[in-house]
């Protein structure tokens, strides 16, 4: 593996250069005024990010993993019932962590390469006239399949069912990169980290909870001590920690959030739009087909491909390692062997993209594929030309 060359894995991602000098910073006092210079702005920043003016946001030094353990602890007590999908390998790890919490789990089981049947949870949640379902457990970009699901479409099926339930969404590798509305979507819980639209290193969960999530915290029961957003509360109010943060990695964020609001967050969500859209004229270019099972669901932060069948999609990934020093993303669960992934988010441009792309090329061809060399490569640059400046604005 090469230092000079960009990953094209679903995080972490690339960093920025200014964000590398960010993190890399002299220790401060983590009780002193410049610290509070640091924290606060880096939560607002975040709410920004999360178009929420009512959220409150706690980062605690973890990854997304702990910000899924932070909204169930919080929230929910042992033996509480709650309903999740399992359409991927991340979905599936958010429900095991629930099972081993103690928590009942009623499983919608999905096919790997579907978005989540918001219409199913619907009906799960109308039988459940004596509602004992506390949480909607969802994954908004399934990382492991490519797919972006509806969290709209899921919170308007919760409201016509009439269900007080929580909807905890998990957007690790979609807050950032792809539009997130936690507000206006009736997000009650939504859990990121800092390695993937962030653009800085693993190290920081992150969850942001509603004022209704904030309300069932202190009747929850479930055992949290590092991840207990109440001492969190307090630290904050008194410009802290309940323990020592990560200030280098909270000093990035701040950075970070100041980047992608300059640039403009819809101009960052036309950015990954316009760089999945030339993955996605590759993949097609070299007649192989998308995980995802039709476009309504194609994520704008990560392509996972599907190889013709007998082929271990693997062998892609490790050969470009080897020969090239270019990371490309193993296919997980039920899909590995069966597809490679292609991460297209955080700080990426078109140009950056097409090295990836020519990369993938080379080894699909050393390995006997029957892909044309320069084919995706040049269905990608009719993407990119299409407005010649735009790259110039990326992060």
């Amino acid at each position: 593996m090469s230092f000079q060359n960009p990953v094209f894995i679903p995080g972490p991602t690339n960093m920025p250069e200014e964000l590398r000098r960010a993190v890399d910073m002299p220790t401060v006092d983590h009780r002193s005024s410049l610290f509070a210079d640091i924290l606060h702005p880096a939560r607002d920043g975040v709410k920004k990010v999360l178009k929420s003016a009512k959220a409150e946001v706690f980062i605690f030094p973890s990854t997304g993993t702990g910000g899924w353990e932070t909204a169930i602890t919080n929230t929910l007590s042992p033996g509480d019932k709650v309903v999740a999908a399992r359409n991927g390998m991340f979905s599936h790890r958010w429900i095991d962590m629930c099972q081993r919490h103690g928590l009942e789990v009623e499983v919608i089981e999905a096919p790997w390469g579907d978005g989540l049947p918001a219409d199913r949870y619907g009906e799960i949640l109308a039988a459940d006239t004596g509602h004992r379902i506390k949480a909607v457990l969802a994954t908004h970009n399934e990382t492991a399949t490519g797919v972006l699901s509806n969290i709209a479409a899921l919170r308007r099926a919760m409201d016509a069912a009439g269900h007080p339930a929580l909807l905890l969404v998990d957007g690790v590798s979609s807050i950032a990169s792809v539009d997130f509305r936690m507000d206006e979507w009736g997000v009650d819980i939504a859990v990121t980290g800092s390695q993937k639209g962030f653009m800085l290193p693993a190290g920081l969960g992150i969850a942001a909870f509603s004022p209704k999530a904030m309300a069932a915290v202190d009747a929850a029961r479930l055992p949290r001590t590092f991840f207990d957003i109440r001492d969190m509360a307090k630290g904050y109010a008194a410009n802290a920690y309940p323990y020592t943060p990560a200030v280098g990695l909270l000093n990035g964020l701040k950075l970070s959030t100041e980047m992608l609001l300059a640039e403009g967050l819809e101009n960052v969500f036309a950015r990954h739009h316009r760089i999945a859209e030339g993955v996605r004229a590759a993949v097609a270019a070299w007649g192989l087909e998308l995980c995802a099972q039709s476009p309504d669901l194609y994520s704008d932060t990560v392509s996972a491909i599907r190889t013709p069948a007998g082929f271990d999609a693997g062998r892609i990934v490790s050969l470009a390692a080897e020969k090239y020093g270019v990371a490309f993303g193993a296919g997980l669960g039920e899909v590995a062997g069966k597809v490679f992934r292609i991460g297209h988010l955080g700080s990426l441009t078109d140009v950056m993209t097409l090295s990836g792309l020519a990369t993938a090329e080379m080894a699909m061809v050393d390995l006997g594929l029957p892909v044309r060399l320069g084919s995706g490569v040049a269905a990608a640059q009719e993407i990119y030309r299409a407005e010649p400046n735009a790259a110039a604005k990326a992060a």
